[in-house]
């Protein structure tokens, strides 16, 4: 006769099993997704992306908290669209890519707060500072790519005090500061699956 503590293993594994078979993986497209912020220069806006960068996210649609995100850019590969700008955050004024070549996120936690958003809770490193960070996420959609997989899409939104990971440069004209302190994080993910 098999012990209850046998039995309870055994449940234990069919459970996991189970969540696994689940759980759905789905691979950034980064030919159509992008990774983008603003930041204040002066009394205007700057845009920026990152052009090089993969994730995954894994959706348990039975059990959203169990979702996981993951994601990993190349500092390096920062574009605000001025060469010059681009060599100077890459430098040790601010992303000393040298030293650390990667931006990286690894989700903790998935709250629900709607039908189709969530707080996606993770540790966020970059410039070699790890900080916890909150995302807000949006579900777009699901439905059949144009090789017929599964593709779904994500609205990612944040806020970083960039401070706190050390991307301390700035200077002062006439008592105004050149650059802001928070940076808009906007990512919009299309990610897609097995056929």
């Amino acid at each position: 006769m098999r012990s209850p503590r046998f039995l309870t293993v055994v449940a234990a594994l069919a459970a996991f099993a189970t969540s696994l078979s689940a759980a759905e993986v789905y691979t950034f497209d980064p030919a159509h997704s992008t990774v983008g912020f603003k930041i204040r220069h002066l009394f205007s806006d700057v845009s920026g992306r990152f052009n090089d960068f993969s994730g995954s996210v894994t959706v348990d649609s039975e059990k959203p908290e169990n979702s996981v995100v993951e994601v990993k850019i190349e500092a390096k590969s920062i574009d605000t669209g001025n060469s010059k700008r681009d060599e100077h955050l890459r430098a040790d004024d601010f992303f000393n890519v040298e030293k650390n070549p990667e931006i990286t996120f690894k989700s903790k936690k998935v709250e629900k707060t709607g039908d189709k958003t969530a707080t996606v809770t993770g540790d966020l490193t970059m410039n070699g500072v790890t900080k916890e960070v909150p995302l807000a996420v949006t579900f777009l959609g699901k439905g059949k790519g144009m090789k017929g997989q599964d593709v779904t899409g994500w609205g990612v939104t944040t806020e970083l005090n960039r401070a706190d990971f050390g991307l301390n440069y700035n200077s002062v004209i006439e008592g105004t500061k050149v650059l802001g302190e928070t940076v808009k994080v906007d990512i919009q993910i299309e990610a897609g699956g097995a056929k």
